[in-house]
């Protein structure tokens, strides 16, 4: 009988330990804006809130490259060119997560990530982004996610 109330007490710790872990939820706010610049370039900006006390990382998240930073793809479009590589604008805070290793980079409250792009007429600019966020305890899983840019 004790076998059985050890398996027993081991699968109540896993379903209590998964159900707290379910009862977490990304409650970030993300939003889209394309800003006309000049003719035809713009800004595709991608506007991130996160709740306390939650935050993202960095493009360059630091540490021991297991961390995973946002990403952002955009789908072929002929009216789309991207022009250089997304930028992040927010206060970064970089912080020594354990004793002895290299800082990690990331931000809380709001980031923007900014791509220019030259985009020839209207309609909509689609792709995807792929983002974790975390707290002092835990990382939600990474998800990918769809997002569109309307062109007036």
């Amino acid at each position: 009988m004790k076998p059985f109330a050890i398996l027993l007490s081991a699968l109540i710790l896993c379903t209590a330990f998964n159900s707290g872990a379910q009862m977490l939820k990304d409650e970030s706010k993300w939003t889209f804006e394309a800003k006309k610049k000049k003719g035809n370039q713009y800004e595709l900006i991608v506007h991130v809130k996160l709740p306390k006390p939650w935050h993202i990382y960095s493009f360059n998240p630091g540490f021991d490259g297991s961390l995973t930073p946002p990403s952002f793809t955009f789908d072929k479009n002929p009216k789309l060119t991207l022009n250089g590589k997304m930028a992040e604008k927010g206060k970064m805070t970089s912080v020594v997560m354990i004793e002895g290793s290299p800082k990690v980079n990331m931000y809380s409250g709001s980031v923007d990530y900014v791509q220019q792009a030259t985009i020839t007429g209207t309609g909509k600019i689609t792709g995807e982004y792929t983002d974790q966020i975390c707290n002092d305890n835990t990382c939600l899983p990474p998800t990918t996610k769809k997002m569109t840019f309307t062109i007036q």
